[in-house]
């Protein structure tokens, strides 16, 4: 490499987040619009967790992991969220490497335990309607607590040794990233350096911690559609089905989502349908959960008015 070339590779220490470019005078009435979003997620999600953990009533397995789903999704929506906002006021927010590098991680991290916690959830429900006889037993209390354990405890380490690769490379001139938060496609395009490696640990841990789980639901939806089949009457077919129906709504939201937006084609034509596309599942499924879950369910809906009268 000439000395030319290593001068124009710069240690840069921070970025700028272009978010949606110029929106013609629209930012102001998108980012109230999102604003509102946002808001209503964080309560939704934080009257769950409250109405659950005060109604003993709800102390289940279902709504134990409900509770753990509530408190990944304001995570979720916290990491992403805001940062967006101020790109809605500001067309070039500058973020700092540290910043962006925790920003990738939580995003990373908080990503994978969702799937690990869907995962965990598809089971729930296979137990529940593939072996109720059994249910109390497999489903005890220390049981829930280890798979609530082991979903956050693989989740939060799942992107560790992707995120201190990808924050090693050497990062050009350009320190731009086309996108509202610093996504991993985005970033990668400004690195100098091969990024080979990065790469096939980007597919190693996708495989690993986003497929992994999407097939273990997936085995675990299988065996519930069979059970529900082999039922003879169609009255109990419905019922049963209707146990499972809103998560299996959340999965195929969620990871539709993510098979869009990460299988879209790569290049500069693409970048506005990409982050149109990425608002998805960083905004329009985290809104939509608590709503499809809970906040319609009966139990929670007799639970909350217990909490308030």
């Amino acid at each position: 490499m000439t000395n030319t070339e290593k001068e124009n590779m710069t240690r840069i220490s921070e970025f700028i987040l272009l978010g949606f470019g110029n929106l013609h005078g629209l930012q102001f009435f998108l980012f109230g619009i999102f604003l509102t979003i946002y808001v209503i997620t964080l309560m939704s999600n934080i009257v769950i967790l409250t109405v659950v953990l005060a109604d003993h009533s709800l102390h289940t397995p279902m709504y134990f992991f409900l509770g753990h789903f509530s408190l990944l999704e304001i995570g979720y929506t916290t990491t992403i969220e805001p940062m967006m906002l101020r790109t809605l006021l500001s067309a070039h927010e500058p973020i700092s490497f540290s910043a962006c590098a925790c920003q990738f991680y939580f995003f990373a991290a908080l990503v994978s335990t969702e799937c690990f916690f869907l995962a965990v959830m598809s089971y729930h429900h296979c137990i529940a309607i593939c072996n109720p006889l059994h249910y109390t037993s497999i489903m005890d209390h220390r049981d829930c607590l280890q798979l609530a354990g082991a979903s956050w405890m693989a989740g939060l380490l799942a992107p560790v040794l992707l995120m201190v690769l990808i924050f090693q490379l050497t990062f050009c001139a350009s320190n731009e990233i086309d996108h509202f938060f610093c996504d991993l496609k985005s970033i990668m395009k400004l690195a100098c350096t091969d990024t080979q490696a990065t790469e096939l640990t980007s597919f190693i841990c996708t495989s690993l911690f986003a497929f992994g789980p999407f097939l273990l639901t997936l085995a675990s939806y299988s065996h519930i559609i069979s059970t529900i089949l082999r039922i003879s009457s169609t009255m109990g077919k419905q019922r049963t089905f209707s146990t499972c129906s809103s998560h299996l709504t959340v999965v195929t939201l969620y990871y539709g989502a993510l098979g869009i937006v990460y299988g879209f084609p790569s290049g500069p034509r693409y970048e506005d349908s990409f982050k149109l596309l990425s608002l998805l599942y960083t905004v329009l499924t985290p809104a939509l959960n608590p709503n499809i879950y809970t906040l319609r369910n009966k139990d929670v809906k007799v639970a909350l008015r217990k909490l308030l009268l």
